[in-house]
């Protein structure tokens, strides 16, 4: 399939997708909420049933993909490289809740969906890519995110993100203020739990026998 043809397939779902948001409000991510989404999109619904052949469960996924595309897109490489690594963790976070706002129903719908046993593997995929683009966007060094960095960067950035949304859901602030003062406070926490870990793995490696649990690389 050329470029071309792939991008006009990612127009049609990011279509329906946006359509969607409205209707799974009220009937939840199901195959309901598809065909009625592509009537309002203007796309015949067998295309649309070829598009999302696992009818809501492929319109979460897309879910996923779509607000990570819209973040990035919200925050040039070259507008983070000007902030503190704190604020460009926040200026993400924020630019991929921001889209929702006008759905955070159709959210709420879409994490009790992703709840549920059958869609939790896909549910920590979509998370974990989400973790992995908000982390590669910061632009920090490869030697800076190795190693058991790695995984406790994103690990705390789960924290954030999860405990941000849940937040975000119910915030009924003017321009959801308290949710973004929110971010800024879990980040700060994020940080000096941060610091006092890596203070713990440099005395650790100094004990004989534990010098492994030194750190690859830091930021």
């Amino acid at each position: 399939m050329t470029s071309e043809a792939l991008r006009a397939r990612q127009e049609q779902r990011d279509r329906i997708l946006e359509a969607a948001l409205a209707h799974a409000a009220f009937d939840g991510w199901s195959t309901r909420t598809l065909l009625a989404a592509a009537d309002d999109a203007g796309i015949d619904r067998a295309t649309a049933r070829r598009l999302f052949p696992q009818g809501g469960d492929s319109l979460l996924a897309w879910l996923d993909d779509w607000a990570d595309r819209r973040m990035l897109e919200a925050c040039p490489a070259e507008e983070l490289a000007r902030l503190p690594i704190r604020r460009r963790i926040a200026r993400l976070v924020r630019a991929r809740l921001e889209p929702l706002t006008p759905h955070r129903e159709a959210v709420r719908r879409a994490l009790a969906a992703r709840g549920l046993p059958g869609n939790l593997i896909d549910a920590g995929k979509g998370f974990w890519t989400t973790l992995d683009r908000i982390w590669q966007a910061t632009g920090l060094p490869p030697e800076a995110d190795a190693g058991l960095d790695f995984y406790t960067r994103r690990l705390t950035l789960a924290g954030v993100l999860a405990s941000t949304t849940l937040f975000w859901l119910d915030d009924e602030s003017e321009d959801c203020a308290a949710s973004w003062a929110f971010l800024d406070r879990r980040i700060e926490d994020a940080l000096k739990v941060g610091r006092l870990a890596g203070r713990a793995l440099d005395l650790a490696a100094r004990v004989p026998g534990l010098g492994g649990l030194r750190r690859p690389a830091r930021a």
